[in-house]
């Protein structure tokens, strides 16, 4: 939740609108598998905070890596072996231009260098060679220009594409990938310099199934290339806010289309009128997009639609009677709308749903009464809501729920036990200063939790003996004050738990960082706005899979941490303060 654990309040929705497990920053792609692991990475494996035993293969390739100045090319090896030394060599960024040079010729097949630190046009030469063996490069975030692309054109066989985030890349360098006609995954989210004029080059890549142009401003008029793309399956346009209605007339066509991200555009209903004929469509973002209840006319006719997100559309009540025609719906988010519990109403009937989000809506009470006959719903969201507890009662019947967010909500102590039955639950968030111990205590029967989330709650030393019942727990946060280092003894028996947040507890001392040193799982801690001090820090040596610490406010300087950083938790990546 960030060194000040800061809340919801402003902060931005998921990348891709819906509840499904997709997206990083970049997208990774693959052709081949990674043959293993090095031993850097084992920790990620390990059992009861022990390592798992490397294979002969993994130590090969590790005294490579220390050896590496040693290899002038590495061309005689299969090219399996090869592929895993370049891997382990980006993995673990020590490759640089001199050590590349000896992968020349090596016709390796995936070349995942995204983000990488130094890639530029020089780079090319050797990526290049590898020729039509080269099925996957990634160069996004790089510094490669217009003239680096060229190099290119000997990759024939190239599948997936990605150069997302290289802001020296322009209409004149597209047209070197005109050529790449096997190509079937294009990427390149926020580029300015592309224009509708680039988009030209795309008519001729007839095999492509997924393109990505997010955040790319200048695109207006250009989609009208795309129309001889008849294989193209996912299309993202999201945060494109010079994407129109008149842009989705030239959609119409593409009937192969699947996915479709017009987030945060200015698709009004006019455009959405021109999807209907998309009768592949499962997936449709239109999140932020000026619409209202009349579009759901034409989204009715899309009946293989599953996951809709019409969050932050202003949608309110009128129309939404048109809901009850999105029978196969799986997702809906309804977000931050104007609309209430008379919407509620024509969801009954939506019996596939598995997530609803409801976030910030006039939602209250009575309104839950219409999803008591949602049988398959497994994530809803109420946060921000007019929800009590006396609404909760409503929901007992939906024992296939596993995530529920009340936070900011009405919801006191009582209303908690009527979640009592729920077993299936593995995500709770309960940010309210209205639960306190009690209410922890009512969720006892909740054994399956794997994320826990109380920040703000009135929890005490005494409520966290609750606590030890929930044993898969991966994820717990207590922020509101109440604990003090005899509280923490119940939370390190947590051997699960990969995240921890107990900031703003100002009690807490160098004795909690001793008490959880056993939580060796632990990928996340958040120990800010308490008394911890640089001498406790020698506590977390055993910590080795922490990737981020966090302990602003406290009596640790950015120096101490990396002390530790360089001594005893190698694999520590973000650090606050810093």
């Amino acid at each position: 939740m960030g060194g000040a654990c800061s809340r919801k309040r402003g902060q931005p929705v998921n990348e891709d609108g819906v509840n499904r497990a997709v997206s990083g920053r970049y997208c990774k792609s693959g052709s081949s598998k990674w043959l293993g692991n090095s031993l850097s990475r084992l920790s990620a494996d390990s059992e009861n905070g022990k390592a798992r035993c490397p294979s002969l293969m993994e130590l090969c390739i590790y005294k490579i890596r220390e050896d590496i100045d040693k290899y002038g090319t590495f061309t005689i090896l299969p090219r399996d072996i090869s592929q895993q030394i370049f891997n382990e060599l980006v993995h673990s960024e020590c490759l640089n231009e001199v050590l590349l040079e000896a992968f020349r010729d090596c016709a390796l097949q995936d070349l995942d260098l995204g983000e990488y630190p130094g890639l530029e046009d020089s780079w090319m030469d050797v990526i290049s060679s590898q020729g039509p063996s080269l099925l996957s490069l990634d160069i996004s975030g790089s510094g490669v220009r217009d003239s680096g692309l060229t190099y290119l054109k000997n990759c024939t066989n190239l599948q997936e594409l990605n150069f997302n985030y290289c802001d020296y890349i322009s209409d004149h360098g597209l047209q070197h990938i005109s050529g790449l006609s096997n190509l079937t995954t294009l990427s390149f989210r926020r580029n300015n310099q592309i224009t509708a004029q680039g988009l030209s080059v795309f008519a001729g890549l007839n095999n492509l199934l997924k393109l990505d142009l997010e955040r790319c401003s200048g695109i207006h008029g250009g989609l009208v290339h795309l129309k001889g793309l008849m294989k193209l399956e996912s299309l993202n346009i999201k945060c494109c806010n010079c994407i129109t209605d008149d842009d989705m007339k030239t959609l119409c066509g593409l009937t192969n289309l699947k996915e479709l991200q017009i987030s945060c555009s200015k698709v009004s209903d006019y455009g959405v009128s021109f999807l209907k004929d998309l009768h592949k469509l499962s997936l449709l973002n239109m999140e932020g997009c000026p619409i209202t209840g009349a579009c759901l006319d034409s989204l009715t006719a899309l009946r293989a639609l599953l996951y809709l997100n019409l969050s932050r559309c202003n949608l309110s009540d009128d129309g939404c009677e048109k809901f009850s025609g999105l029978r196969n719906l799986k997702v809906l988010n309804l977000g931050f709308n104007d609309v209430s519990n008379a919407c509620l109403v024509h969801l009954r009937g939506l019996t596939n749903l598995e997530s609803l989000n409801l976030d910030s809506c006039k939602i209250d009470d009575e309104g839950l009464v219409n999803l008591t006959g949602l049988q398959r719903l497994r994530c809803l969201e109420l946060s921000d809501t007019e929800v009590g507890s006396n609404g909760l009662r409503h929901l007992s019947g939906l024992t296939t729920l596993e995530s529920i967010n009340l936070s900011f909500t009405f919801v006191t102590d009582g209303g908690l036990r009527k979640l009592s039955g729920l077993s299936l639950i593995k995500s709770l968030n309960l940010d309210s200063r209205q639960i306190t111990d009690a209410g922890l205590g009512a969720l006892t029967s909740l054994t399956g939790l794997t994320h826990l989330d109380l920040f703000g709650a009135r929890i005490t030393d005494s409520g966290t003996n609750h606590l030890r019942n929930f044993k898969n727990l991966r994820s717990l946060e207590i922020c509101g004050g109440g604990l003090t280092d005899a509280g923490v003894k119940n939370i390190k028996d947590l051997s699960s738990l990969a995240v921890l947040n107990i900031s703003q507890n100002s009690s807490l001392t160098d004795k909690t960082l001793e008490m959880i040193s056993g939580l060796t799982r632990l990928v996340s801690l958040n120990v800010s706005n308490s008394r911890i001090s640089s001498a406790g820090l020698q506590h977390l040596k055993p910590l080795k899979n922490l990737k981020s610490l966090t302990l602003e406010s406290c009596k640790v300087t950015a120096n101490d941490i990396k002390k530790l950083q360089s001594t005893d938790l190698p694999n520590l990546l973000t650090f606050r303060p810093e």
